[in-house]
This record gives structure tokens, sequence and C-alpha cells, in this order.
């Protein structure tokens, strides 16, 4: 079997989600534009949800598995995604699904002339203090970077795969996947997408890692800008 798009979804201790991860995003590989597949990738979660995912692969053909061995973040649970994926395109969701598996056909729709297609998060449903955090965090990052996008921290994106196992990724840089694939001469578009209240679970991001975390990342960025290595290989004899 053929698959030609992989969606990875990060878990870190999301039991009280992952029976409505499978049954929303079955019913998306029924409808997807693409041959899809849908990878776990297990952040060392401590609570059911390794014990959940292992159930759910084994009752769906088109579900797969990772598991770190501690909890690593969710930049390298991305990470790890982006390397076992063997797909020409790649996505990822959050498995809290404050986004639709079924907004991925949106971002599809673009991907052809794009390396990048990202979600915008146009009415979000979060708390106040949340909305604010992401809006000053996401302006930051936007004066660093001047890569145009307002929604950095949408967890709804499709990325060519080539491009994102090139992107050189540390601790905090999924903030910066559009920067990162603008780094290597790519293209980048970012869609409007709809927003839902969290049903489970809790939130893995507070003030400082949404605020002031990411602006300590953008001088990391800038140091990545200036140090990255970025070539095209025109004849090979």
């Amino acid at each position: 079997m053929t698959y030609e798009f992989t969606i990875i979804v990060p878990v870190y201790n999301e039991e009280d989600n992952l029976e409505r991860v499978e049954k929303e995003l079955g019913h998306y590989l029924a409808i997807c534009t693409k041959k899809a597949k849908v990878l776990f990738v297990n952040d060392g979660s401590k609570d059911k949800s390794q014990e959940i995912i292992e159930a759910i692969c084994q009752r769906n053909v088109d579900f797969h598995f990772i598991k770190f061995a501690q909890n690593r973040g969710l930049s390298a649970a991305i990470k790890a995604g982006f390397d076992h994926v063997d797909t020409p395109l790649l996505g990822y969701i959050d498995s809290d699904l404050q986004t639709s598996p079924e907004d991925f056909n949106l971002l599809l729709q673009h991907i052809g002339p794009y390396d990048l297609v990202t979600g915008f998060r146009e009415n979000r449903k979060d708390s106040p203090i949340k909305n604010a955090s992401s809006l000053i965090a996401n302006g930051i990052r936007r004066a660093f970077t001047d890569d145009g996008m307002d929604d950095t921290g949408c967890p709804l994106k499709v990325i060519k795969t080539d491009y994102a196992k090139r992107i050189p990724m540390f601790k905090g840089l999924h903030r910066f996947l559009p920067a990162m694939i603008l780094l290597q001469k790519g293209t980048i578009i970012q869609i409007p997408i709809r927003h839902f209240p969290r049903m489970a679970g809790t939130a893995k991001f507070g003030l400082w890692n949404r605020l002031l975390g990411p602006l300590m990342d953008c001088f990391a960025y800038l140091w990545m800008k200036k140090k990255y290595i970025n070539y095209q290989i025109e004849r090979i004899g």
C-alpha cells in the first residue's frame, strides 16, 4: 500500500483525548484527498496514553506509533516524527483536537506550489490570557523572522517531507517552522482554519513557555539563521 501523507500526532499525557483522536482521524482518513496514515509520537507520557495508543494501532492498520523512553518536549516529538516519515507529504496536529483533522484538506489544496502550508486560527476558543500571550509572542517572532505568519503556533500544518527533514530542530524551534522553510528558500502560506475549545486533558503550556520562553528562542533562531547551511546541487558526475 502506497501512502502519500503522514499525520504526526505528538502525545503527552492525553489519555482522555485519545479515543476521540482515533474516531476523528479514522473518519478523516476516509475522506482525505491523499492516501494517509497516522503516526503517534508518545513523548514519555506518564498516564495510560501508551496503552491506549497500542490498542488503537492494533485495531487500525493505518495507525502507528513511536514511544520515547523519556519526556523530551514537543519539538523533539515533532522532530522524531519528521525523521521517521516515509511519505512525500507530512502534517501534524495536536492530540487535544482543538483543530479539526478535516481542515487538513484545506491545507492540502495549496501544498502544490508551496512547501509549507500552515493553519491560521481566525476565531480562537482559548482564554483571554492565552489568546493575548499568543498574540504578543507571534508579534515578537514575526519581528525577528519576518516570515509574515500571524499564527506560527497553530497545531495544524502540512509540509513537503524533504523540506521538513532538513530542519535542524532544537527545543522551541517548532514555533519557527515557517521561518526555517524560508531559510531553505522554500515557499509558505497560511490558510484560515477552525478552532475549538479543549474538551479534555490539560494544556501543556503556561505563560512562561508561551511568552517569555519564545522570546529567548528568537535569539536562538537568529543564531541559527546566521549559521544555517543551505545548498543546491547542480550536477553530479
